[in-house]
This record gives structure tokens, C-alpha cells and sequence, in this order.
């Protein structure tokens, strides 16, 4: 099975460039109306326009209706979460919840990305 989820973006130049460094790496593809970044063998994440997603779904409610909501969840379990925690805060993200242990055995830290998307990075707590 093979992962590839999509976030709807306002700018996706900014979203590009907020990503590239909160993740560290560079995008597998970036072309007009789509950047991907693969995460692992099979796990990608892509960032699509918001205009465009409307074109390519008109019956689908308007994504733009959603600004300033937090409408999607990025929850990337992580070798080193400080280290990618404080690279999308230097990136532009707004810290929601800093590193802590959390009751379900994780230790993660919470942000919202350029476009309020909530994004964790996490590891299994010692």
C-alpha cells in the first residue's frame, strides 16, 4: 500500500518553501498546480493549490470557505521531532503545543503551517 496525501494551499510557492525547510529536503516533483515530497518508500505528501483543486472538483465545497481553520492533520512520526519542531517554527509555523510526552506513548510537538494545517512531528517516548 502506498500513501500519497494532499494538502489544499493558498500559495504554493510559500508552501513549498515552508515545507522544504521544515522537512528538510527538497520536493520529488514541483511543477504548476503541484509539489510532492516523499517521506518514505510509498508515503508522499503533496501540496495542491487551492484554486486548483476547485477547477479539477467544482462540486466540491470551496477549500478557500476553510481559511483559518485548522482542516487537516500532518502527523509525521519523526527520528529527531525537536529538530523538525523548531524547523518549521524557524520556517514560519505557529507553535500550537510544545514537546512533551503524550498519554498515547509519543513524545510530539504541535504547529500550524502557513495555511493553519496542523503539523506534529513525533517519536515513540523512551
Amino acid at each position: 500500500m502506498k500513501l500519497n496525501s494532499i494538502l489544499y494551499v493558498k500559495d504554493q510557492a510559500k508552501s513549498r518553501e515552508f515545507y522544504a525547510i521544515a522537512l528538510g529536503m527538497a520536493p520529488r516533483l514541483d511543477v504548476p498546480g503541484m509539489t510532492e515530497f516523499e517521506l518514505s518508500p510509498g508515503c508522499v505528501l503533496g501540496l495542491m493549490p487551492e484554486k486548483g483543486i476547485k477547477r479539477l472538483l467544482p462540486a466540491m465545497p470551496d477549500p478557500e470557505a476553510g481559511n483559518g481553520i485548522p482542516r487537516a492533520e500532518v502527523y509525521l512520526t519523526v527520528s529527531d521531532p525537536e529538530l523538525y519542531h523548531a524547523r518549521a517554527l524557524a520556517a514560519g509555523a505557529r507553535e500550537l503545543s510544545p514537546m512533551e510526552p503524550r498519554g498515547w506513548g509519543d513524545k510530539a510537538a504541535y504547529s500550524l503551517d502557513p495555511d493553519g494545517h496542523v503539523l506534529v512531528f513525533a517519536a515513540p517516548s523512551k
